[in-house]
């Protein structure tokens, strides 16, 4: 009786950073090309949700509210995206989604200890437009993750 010993392959694990943009919605769309039917990838779209200064309203109410209603749109573009990715052929138990409110973290370290608890090979990101003024002052999502990822690729869509 030969008994091989069973050797089940981990899923490749890819995290995508999405927006309300474009460039959000042409990475979604390059993944579900790209990868679309493939088996061996589990997918987990994330939005971020940076938390406005603590003085930015008055009581603690007003800033639940806010999250409250800034979590149920990211919540609904999340869906969005993951009928996408599994009318491309991702099985649904691999797309996943999540939400996450960022302190005063930059959104490149939240996107990156996201994947780092997720433990994701890749990131995926789409490259916002921005002048080189406006890249001097508030500098690079994609420019950021691209120089401070570590043990991962990452993935910026234009």
């Amino acid at each position: 009786m030969d008994t091989q010993p069973e050797n089940p392959v981990k899923d490749k694990h890819l995290l995508i950073a999405v927006d309300e943009s474009d460039s959000s919605r042409r990475a979604v769309l390059y993944v579900a090309d790209f990868l679309g039917g493939f088996p061996g990838f589990t997918l987990t779209l994330l939005s971020v949700i940076p938390e406005p200064e603590q003085d930015f309203y008055e009581t603690e109410a007003e800033l639940k509210a806010w999250i409250e209603e800034k979590t149920g749109t990211a919540n609904k573009l999340l869906e969005h995206y993951r009928t996408i990715l599994i009318q491309s052929g991702f099985p649904e138990d691999k797309v996943r989604v999540h939400v996450c409110v960022g302190d005063a973290k930059s959104l490149s370290d939240a996107i990156l200890a996201i994947r780092c608890d997720l433990t994701c090979c890749t990131v995926v990101v789409g490259r916002h437009h921005k002048t080189k003024t406006e890249e001097f002052l508030f500098g690079s999502t994609s420019n950021r993750l691209i120089h401070e990822a570590k043990n991962c690729a990452v993935w910026v869509v234009e």
